[in-house]
């Protein structure tokens, strides 16, 4: 059971007074690296969250949006009747030393002066907390959901893919001995071409059998099935294994691009580039595997 590292979750929560919403989304990432845009009175909590999101996520770059709507009037929000006083206080003087009119809009103009309002220092409520937590939890569950849709799409392309690539290799086969029998071929003709040259047909047997055996594609043939075989079981496994299926990939490229090295015929390189093709997209793929 593979899971993509895209995601998108969400889940809402509401308390007397307030609608609590939580979005959470999740972009391939080779570590884990979260952004935070949350209330200031939840900061306190930011670290734990951090951590708890780091061992259920793993991996990615994790977005988490906590947005709160008050639908009621904000009471730590209060007006600072000392300064206000001390405000008209020092306009009536002002007003009166030059000899103009008092206004009659005063609290227009006090309201728009400095620091009028102040607003008193919040403090978290627990079971407001929890209530934040469930809701993040909600979320997370939503974007996991996410992600193992993602996951099953990708390892279905990704089985095609390894799928194709297997039924390439064994269709090397039949251009095998065909080639062999070419080389020989191209080798003798090039050496009856010779004239005035005489060589030991002995030895020339010997150069061709060392030659040819250069040429033998079968111990790669046999561990390139062997890696496609273990990735398609570890991409079968219970956990989602991203890292290790990159490295099983790895080595599938070393063999396909032995072969293509060896091939030296042109129906067996054509073979060999359609498997790099196939290849080319499971590595794009397996970039967003977790």
């Amino acid at each position: 059971m593979i899971h993509s590292m895209t995601g998108y979750g969400k889940a809402t929560t509401e308390l007397p007074g307030k609608k609590i919403t939580v979005e959470i989304k999740s972009l391939n990432s080779k570590q884990f690296d979260l952004y935070t845009r949350i209330p200031h009175i939840y900061k306190e909590k930011e670290i734990s969250l951090r951590n708890d999101l780091s061992k259920i996520l793993e991996r990615g770059k994790i977005d988490l949006y906590i947005n709160v709507e008050e639908s009621e009037m904000d009471s730590t929000i209060k007006i600072d009747e000392s300064r206000l006083k001390n405000y008209h206080a020092e306009m009536k003087q002002l007003a009166a030393s030059l000899d103009i009119e008092e206004p009659t809009n005063w609290f227009d103009i006090l309201f728009k002066l400095p620091d009028v309002f102040k607003q008193e220092p919040e403090k978290l409520d627990e079971d407001e907390w929890l209530a934040v937590e469930k809701a993040v939890d909600g979320a997370v569950a939503n974007l996991i959901s996410f992600r193992h849709q993602e996951g099953e799409a990708l390892k279905q392309t990704m089985l095609t893919n390894i799928s194709k690539i297997k039924e390439l290799t064994i269709e090397l086969e039949k251009f095998e001995a065909e080639r062999i029998e070419k080389v020989k071929t191209r080798i003798t003709e090039a050496l009856s071409k010779l004239e005035n040259t005489t060589y030991d047909s002995n030895r020339l047997e010997q150069e061709l059998i060392y030659y040819i055996e250069k040429l033998d594609v079968n111990e790669e043939k046999a561990r390139l099935l062997n890696h496609l075989d273990y990735f398609t079981e570890t991409i079968e496994a219970n956990t989602s294994q991203g890292k290790k299926l990159g490295f099983i990939v790895q080595e599938i490229g070393r063999e396909v691009n032995t072969l293509g090295s060896k091939s030296n015929d042109s129906d067996m390189q054509r073979l060999v580039v359609q498997m790099k093709d196939e290849l080319e997209q499971i590595k794009e793929q397996i970039l967003n595997v977790l």
